[in-house]
């Protein structure tokens, strides 16, 4: 039997939609012959709404994932994907499942509660602003009030890894590299954030650069590509990261997600080397 060259996907929310793309992308890159043609279906919470979804899943039948708390609009669902002998999920059930055995407590079912607007919503909120207000090279004047610092030469990307790290909840700015302009002083002056250089190979930078100059027309190409500048660029990088013992990342081969994962990381893990060492020697 022929395997089908795409299918159709479903995701019905009762919120955003947002943990279901994640999920949903999770799976599919793991089927990288077959393309998914994805149906988003955001806040469905009304016998209105979901009747609506119900045609369409009719009209293009394939895989459907659901996040919806209301019972009677997952049965709903539920029947009628049975009724087209498609497969339907409640993406969370499972994990619910496991957290109700391990705490012996049942759950308190809340639409979107993972978007509430808690203490956590809003210091990302804050993030977020603080981020786009300190990108490509803007330091704050207290370098403290930021938690993460990138350093990196141009096209490492800086930016997006620091907005994906402001969407976390983590004030980032960043600051390109340029071996002729020395550092600025607040950073080598004491502060709290955790800085970290990020690195690319040569011909990553040089392919990304290239595209960049000719879309933007704003620098002299031959210079912005040049393969041996970009590798003193990058030597420069690496020894100012080890004159002041900041860690390096190589994004050369990982996604924006995998480095912000990473710098993450090193940031937890510095924090707990800086509490055992806080704490009282019982020796």
């Amino acid at each position: 039997m022929a395997l089908p060259s795409m299918f159709h996907m479903h995701l019905v929310s009762d919120a955003t939609g947002e943990t279901l793309v994640a999920i949903a992308k999770a799976a599919t890159v793991q089927y990288q012959n077959i393309r998914a043609i994805e149906h988003v279906h955001p806040l469905v919470r009304t016998q209105r709404q979901l009747k609506r979804v119900l045609s369409d899943i009719a009209q293009e039948p394939g895989i459907v994932l659901y996040t919806v708390v209301n019972k009677l609009l997952a049965d709903e669902l539920e029947k009628h994907c049975q009724q087209l002998k498609i497969p339907c999920l409640a993406v969370l059930q499972p994990i619910m499942q496991v957290f109700e055995s391990y705490l012996g407590a049942p759950q308190t079912p809340t639409v979107a509660g993972q978007h509430v607007l808690d203490a956590d919503y809003f210091r990302r909120i804050d993030a977020m602003n603080f981020t786009m207000a300190h990108d490509d090279g803007r330091l704050p004047d207290n370098l403290s009030d930021a938690d993460i610092v990138l350093l990196g030469i141009s096209r490492t990307s800086k930016t997006p890894t620091s907005l994906y790290l402001a969407q976390r909840g983590y004030k980032t700015t960043n600051l390109p590299l340029v071996p002729q302009v020395p550092l600025p002083e607040q950073l080598l002056e004491p502060h709290t954030a955790f800085v970290v250089c990020l690195i690319a190979n040569v011909d990553r930078i040089a392919d990304v650069r290239r595209n960049r100059a000719v879309l933007m027309a704003d620098r002299d190409l031959e210079t912005y590509v040049d393969r041996d500048l970009i590798s003193a660029e990058i030597a420069y990088t690496r020894k100012i990261a080890a004159q002041y013992r900041w860690p390096i990342i190589d994004v050369t081969r990982r996604s924006i997600e995998e480095s912000a994962t990473m710098i993450l990381k090193l940031l937890q893990d510095r924090k707990s080397g800086m509490k055992s060492e806080a704490e009282p020697s019982h020796a």
